[in-house]
């Protein structure tokens, strides 16, 4: 998959680090405001053989408070310049606001991750005019509220649907398939159950037929299984990665890379023979 000046071959699994130049992110907020401290941590990442680093400037967890354009644009803008000079790799942009996909683009970045579907104002004609991949991801209700009470006829179904509607609204814009990949939001507006239930059901999304990215690292539905805290949920991460990537998922973003390239080595000798 093509993805700015870089091509991506999908068929293997790939690694998607997570980098929050956020104060108030759920598990790293505040760790990589500081443009080092930034820099240092995109290093380790490649070093332990992330393919994309996704750059995000407004915290998406539960309860999460809104973030101006400009706020957003301070935090993300230099970073992506920065990293996209410094380093060989796909800088992925964590956004939902047209302008900053137009602006992260113009630094750099090769695709962009919106957690929103490119449904906010101008997100869809921003993201045609970036010609650059895209995520598209499901999401029932906002950051802010979403946790509260989600509901459902059958929840592979509707989030299958929601995602297949915005697929074709970005082909109705001239936005190709080649350059369109999904996720299917653990956590986002998804109670215990419903998380489990999209897990346990992943191998449906095949039928799309396009690149599926998931993010379950260190999220609530593993605590709240295992009873721990985000700093001690790697080995219910790991499982979790695990269990989407024998189901066909291409890119797993997380926050410890090294141990997620550990356990799709694995798999890829188990899927050899």
């Amino acid at each position: 998959m093509q993805f700015a000046n870089k091509t991506i071959d999908l068929t293997q699994p790939r690694v998607m680090g997570i980098l929050n130049v956020t104060p108030d992110s759920f598990s790293d907020g505040g760790r990589f405001t500081n443009m080092d401290a930034a820099l240092n941590h995109t290093k380790q990442m490649l070093d332990e053989g992330a393919d994309f680093i996704d750059i995000g400037g407004e915290s998406t967890r539960p309860g999460a408070a809104d973030v101006t354009l400009e706020q957003e644009l301070d935090r993300v803008i230099p970073v992506v310049e920065t990293i996209c000079r410094e380093f060989d790799c796909v800088v992925s942009v964590d956004t939902s606001k047209a302008q900053v996909m137009t602006e992260a683009v113009k630094a750099g970045a090769g695709l962009i991750n919106d957690i929103r579907a490119l449904r906010e104002p101008g997100a869809l004609q921003a993201a045609k005019q970036a010609d650059v991949a895209i995520c598209l991801m499901h999401m029932q209700g906002k950051p802010r509220t979403m946790q509260h009470n989600p509901e459902y006829g059958d929840v592979v179904a509707d989030v299958l649907s929601f995602l297949q509607e915005r697929v074709l609204e970005c082909e109705k814009v001239g936005i190709s398939r080649d350059k369109i990949i999904l996720d299917p939001g653990f956590g986002f507006g998804k109670n215990q159950q419903q998380n489990y239930q999209l897990l346990a059901c992943l191998q449906q999304f095949d039928q799309m037929r396009l690149p599926l990215l998931v993010g379950m690292s260190r999220k609530s539905m593993l605590g709240n299984v295992i009873n721990r805290d985000t700093k001690q949920r790697l080995a219910a991460s790991i499982a979790a990665a695990t269990v989407a990537l024998m189901q066909g998922a291409q890119i797993i973003r997380v926050h410890d890379v090294a141990e997620t390239v550990d356990a799709i080595k694995i798999i890829q000798a188990v899927k050899a023979i």
